[in-house]
């Protein structure tokens, strides 16, 4: 008996199913089970670029897997919600181990080996994923290969041909839209999650000490740990402050409760405006700018006690070298 309508017995539930086509694709080497698990016409979507179908997705999986063959993807969290008609949406948290043992976009084989994490957000229906949000710390990736990440990114450019040909970051001029439409839920933490990130685009960031843990667990971009108040005041400050005057937007939110699990949110966000201020991306360019970022939560008795963010550093400085011609 299948946990939903049009999904294989096999699976057991929705965090089963997530993190068990995860393995198959990845780790099983079932890369061809791509053409049963993603939609024909599903758009991921990365802050590096939109790819649609499943052709772009197969030759990205097996050029990945040629450069890290050892790589792993374990799994820390699935956090979901229904969406009605037998489908849901599950934004999955991966912690993702891997060794540099093959030549690709990281340069000949180094053996570096490589933790970081990987955020997604999934929309599935009838055994297969649909529509797909996906934040990979990629900077994370460029500086344990001892690489810098503006120089890589800067050299990435001219391996894709130039700035006329290069694959193009996501921006609302690249998207494409897909079938989800939905936000969300109505989970309170999911709310409250996204009413942090939200004071925090406000400037309002006061709100950490009234509503983050005193030991709060961080993770964030560049596999940086953190804890307390002042190491997330310090993250969230560096970002804003490099875009002062931006549109901050939650595109999705999803709170959820489960034994043994306590409460979770996932929220996707995005930032839209001008590179205008000092901060995470040095002396401001003036250029548009355009950040998809997610963030999971969990909360405990004194507050947010564990966050992770991502944001791909790679992907806004693609942008900002693009626009100021610095290549």
């Amino acid at each position: 008996m299948p946990f939903l309508p049009g999904f294989d017995a096999r699976w057991k539930n929705v965090p089963d199913y997530i993190l068990g086509i995860t393995k198959d694709i990845w780790e099983d080497r079932g890369i061809h089970t791509l053409h049963q698990y993603y939609g024909p016409e599903l758009v991921v979507r990365s802050p590096a670029s939109v790819i649609k179908g499943n052709t772009g997705i197969i030759a990205a999986t097996e050029a990945t897997l040629a450069e890290f063959p050892d790589r792993q993807l374990l799994g820390e969290d699935v956090i979901w919600g229904a969406t009605g008609d037998d489908s849901f949406l599950s934004s999955h948290r991966l912690y993702c181990t891997a060794t540099h043992d093959g030549p690709g976009v990281y340069g000949a084989p180094t053996g570096r080996k490589l933790a970081y994490r990987i955020l997604a957000d999934c929309w599935c229906r009838d055994n297969g994923v649909y529509d797909e949000w996906l934040v990979r710390d990629q900077g994370a990736i460029v500086r344990q290969m001892g690489l810098d990440v503006v120089d890589w990114t800067r050299e990435l450019i001219a391996r894709e041909g130039g700035p006329d040909v290069c694959v193009k970051p996501l921006t609302p001029a690249t998207d494409m839209p897909g079938p989800y439409k939905g936000t969300g839920n109505d989970n309170p933490w999911g709310q409250a999650l996204a009413d942090i990130l939200t004071q925090i685009a406000k400037a309002e960031f006061s709100v950490i000490p009234q509503s983050y843990d005193r030991a709060a667990e961080l993770a964030y971009p560049g596999h940086v740990l953190g804890a307390g108040w002042s190491d997330a005041d310090q993250f969230w400050m560096q970002l804003h402050a490099a875009f002062p005057n931006a549109q901050f937007s939650i595109d999705h939110q999803i709170g959820m409760e489960e034994p043994l699990c306590g409460a979770r949110a996932a929220v996707r966000w995005s930032l839209h405006g001008t590179h205008s201020g000092w901060g995470m991306f040095g002396a401001p360019t003036g250029v548009e700018v355009f950040i998809m970022g997610i963030t999971h939560a969990e909360f405990g008795r004194h507050g947010l006690r564990r966050e992770w963010t991502l944001i791909d550093e790679t992907a806004i400085w693609k942008q900002i070298l693009l626009a100021t011609g610095n290549l």
